[in-house]
């Protein structure tokens, strides 16, 4: 029978941090806040660079769907001048006819101020 060996290794936790990818070191679960983790100049550079990426993010999709926007109110006004869409302008009127007595008829009962009344009247 052999004897037994007892002796245990020493694992250097400092060693395997080094060696460890940085998204582990980032994104690691871990039970102490960032405040406690990073030093405050670190904590300024990732606040930074994540909002300069998310300002970058949502400048490019803003111009993305302004354009869009902005072209399909374009390409449905020369539609309209070409005689492609045809609107039935006394249908519109007749339904804007609706929409002012109903909103008159609701606004009647309320107590509004005059400023009001009107901008209400305009829309």
């Amino acid at each position: 029978a052999g004897a037994k060996d007892d002796s245990f290794g020493v694992l250097d936790l400092a060693e395997y941090t080094k060696n460890r990818p940085w998204w582990r070191k980032i994104f690691a679960p871990n039970s102490g806040s960032s405040a406690e983790k990073y030093n405050v100049a670190t904590q300024l550079v990732i606040g930074g660079v994540t909002g300069w990426c998310t300002g970058f993010i949502f400048q490019k999709v803003g111009k993305l769907a302004a354009t869009a926007v902005g072209g399909g109110f374009f390409l449905l006004q020369i539609a309209n001048h070409t005689g492609y869409i045809k609107v039935d302008w006394n249908l519109v009127q007749r339904d804007m006819d609706k929409a002012k007595q109903q909103l008159k008829f609701h606004s009647s009962g309320s107590k509004m101020p005059p400023e009001v009344k009107s901008r209400v009247d305009e829309v």
